[in-house]
C-alpha cells in the first residue's frame, strides 16, 4: 500500500484566472479544513458531502481573512482518489492561490508529488492502472479524437476487453491445472485440439489489438511531417494553405527560409507538426548551409515527408536527390504551382517517386490543398477502418505482445506430447501480460515512472 498520510496541491495551472482550486486528500483533510475554513453565524458547523459550501480561508494563526472560497468535501470512499478529499475554489491569482496551500500544509498536509492523487485512486481501486494512464492522455489530448480515445480509456473500454480475455485464459488455465492434479482421472488435456483453437482464437484478438497502437499513437502523439524541397518551390506557400493561415514570410526570392519553421495542424483528429525546412541546394552562404543541414535533420526525424517540386519547371538534379534520399520514408510528392503553365514531365516524376503518390495543386490559389490533407491523413494512418478497441500506449502494447507470444507457445505446446505442468507456464505468463495492463501485477518502479509523468495536483 502507501503512507496514509494528507496531501495537497494546486489542481489548476500556475498563473492569473478566475478560480483556482486546491486540492486536499488524506484522513486529516476534514479536520485540516476545519481550521481554515469559517461560515458565519450558524452555517459554521459540520460540512455536508458532496455539497459545495461558500465561506472565507482565514490564517488560523492571526484569523485575517485571505480569501472568499467555495469549498466541497468529497468523503470517502465516494471520492477520486477514494479517501476524505477537499477542493478549495478560491480566486485565480499566483500569490493568493500559493497562499491558500501554505495554509494548508502549515496544518500538516504534505505537498503531493507528481500524480499522487491519481496513484491513490488507482491503489484505492478507484482506477485501475490503464484508465489512471488515461487520464494524462485526456489533459494532454490535442484533437477531439484524442480525447474522445482518452474518456473511452478512463471509462474502462479496455479494461473490459482485457478483463474478458483474461477471464477466458484463467477458464483454459483450470482444464490445464486439473491434468495436472488429478492425473490417475486420465483427464483428457483438455482435448487439446479444441483448446488449441481457443488459444489461437485468443491470440489472434490480442494481436489485432496490438496492430491498433500505430493508429492510437497517432491520435495520441501525433506526427512529425517534413515539407522539403528546392528553393522556390513554394514550401512555405504550401505550410500557409495547410494552415489556413500566412503564418511564414514567402518571396519570389530563393532561400527566403534559414531556419526550420514548425506549425501544428489537425488533420481530421491527427495531430501533425509540420515543419517547412530550407531549401536544399548546394550553398556558399554559411547562414543558408546551417539552414539546409536543419531540413536533412528534419528529414531524417520525420515519420513523413512532403517533397514539394515546382511545377511550372523541369524536373532539377535537387529534385532528383531530394525524392532519392527519402526514398525509405512515407510520403507524398507535391507538383505544386498548377495554376502556371506546367514544364515538368508528370510520367517521368511517377517513376522517380516510386511508391509515393504524385498530387497536384496550387498552394497559391488553395486548389488541391483538401485532398492533399485527406491523402496526407491516410497515408499516416495507413487504414481507413477504426479498430473496434485501441491502445495509445507503449507500455500496453509490450505486455500484450509477452502475452500474445506467450499464447503462440502454449499453441504449439498443444500440438506436441508437452507436459501439462510447461503448459500451464506459459498460459500464466499470458495472464501475467494481461494482468500487467491493468495493474493487477506490476512494480513499484514501473509505478513511479508512470506517475511521474503527471503534473503535481493531478
Amino acid at each position: 500500500m502507501y503512507k496514509e498520510d494528507t496531501i495537497a496541491a494546486i489542481a489548476t495551472p500556475l498563473g492569473e484566472g478566475g478560480v483556482a482550486i486546491v486540492r486536499i486528500s488524506g484522513p486529516d483533510t476534514e479536520r485540516i479544513a476545519g481550521q481554515i475554513f469559517f461560515r458565519r453565524g450558524a452555517r459554521n458547523g459540520p460540512l455536508r458531502s458532496h455539497t459545495l459550501h461558500y465561506g472565507s480561508v482565514m490564517d488560523p494563526n492571526t484569523g485575517a481573512i485571505v480569501d472568499e472560497v467555495l469549498l466541497t468535501l468529497m468523503r470517502r470512499p465516494r471520492s477520486y482518489t477514494g479517501e476524505d478529499v477537499v477542493e478549495v475554489h478560491c480566486h485565480g491569482g499566483p500569490f493568493l492561490v500559493r497562499r491558500v496551500l501554505e495554509l494548508i500544509l502549515s496544518c500538516g498536509a504534505r505537498h503531493a508529488e507528481r500524480g499522487e492523487f491519481t496513484k491513490r485512486a488507482f491503489l484505492n481501486g478507484r482506477l485501475d492502472l490503464a484508465q489512471a494512464e488515461a487520464v494524462v492522455d485526456l489533459i494532454r489530448a490535442r484533437t477531439e479524437k484524442g480525447m474522445k480515445l482518452a474518456v473511452e480509456q478512463v471509462r474502462g473500454e479496455l479494461s473490459k476487453w482485457v478483463e474478458e480475455l483474461r477471464e477466458e485464459l484463467l477458464d483454459i488455465m483450470v482444464q490445464v491445472e486439473a491434468a495436472i492434479d488429478f492425473p490417475e482421472e486420465e483427464i483428457e488435456l483438455l482435448q487439446r485440439d479444441e483448446l488449441r483453437l481457443k488459444v489461437e482464437s485468443l491470440k489472434e484478438k490480442i494481436t489485432l489489438l496490438i496492430a491498433s497502437y500505430e493508429w492510437g499513437r497517432l491520435f495520441r502523439e501525433g506526427a512529425r511531417v517534413c515539407i522539403a524541397g528546392r528553393p522556390n518551390v513554394g514550401k512555405s506557400s504550401l505550410l500557409n494553405a495547410l494552415l489556413g493561415v500566412e503564418r511564414v514570410i514567402v518571396t519570389p526570392v530563393p532561400g527566403t527560409t534559414r531556419d526550420v519553421v514548425e506549425e501544428s495542424v489537425s488533420l481530421g483528429g491527427v495531430p501533425v507538426a509540420l515543419w517547412d525546412t530550407a531549401g536544399i541546394r548546394e550553398s556558399s552562404d554559411q547562414v543558408e548551409k546551417i539552414g539546409i543541414d536543419f531540413a536533412l535533420e528534419r528529414l531524417e526525424q520525420a515519420e513523413a515527408v512532403l517533397v514539394v517540386l515546382d511545377g511550372s519547371s523541369p524536373l532539377s538534379a535537387e529534385d532528383h536527390f531530394i525524392i532519392n534520399i527519402v526514398g525509405g520514408k512515407k510520403g507524398l510528392v507535391i507538383v505544386n504551382k498548377s495554376d502556371l503553365p506546367q514544364k515538368l514531365d508528370l510520367r517521368q516524376t511517377r517513376i522517380l517517386a516510386g511508391q509515393k503518390g504524385v498530387l497536384s495543386l496550387s498552394a497559391k490559389l488553395g486548389e488541391g490543398v483538401d485532398n492533399l490533407k485527406s491523402q496526407l491523413r491516410e497515408l499516416l494512418l495507413e487504414s481507413q477502418c477504426e479498430p473496434a478497441i485501441v491502445i495509445t500506449n507503449l507500455r500496453h502494447k509490450a505486455a500484450l505482445e509477452r502475452a500474445a507470444n506467450a499464447l503462440a507457445e502454449t499453441a504449439l505446446a498443444l500440438t506436441r506430447e508437452t507436459p501439462p505442468e510447461m503448459i500451464a507456464v506459459d498460459l500464466r505468463e499470458a495472464i501475467t501480460g494481461l494482468e500487467e495492463v491493468v495493474g493487477l501485477v506490476t512494480s513499484d518502479d514501473i509505478l513511479e515512472r508512470i506517475f511521474s509523468e503527471f503534473c503535481i495536483g493531478k
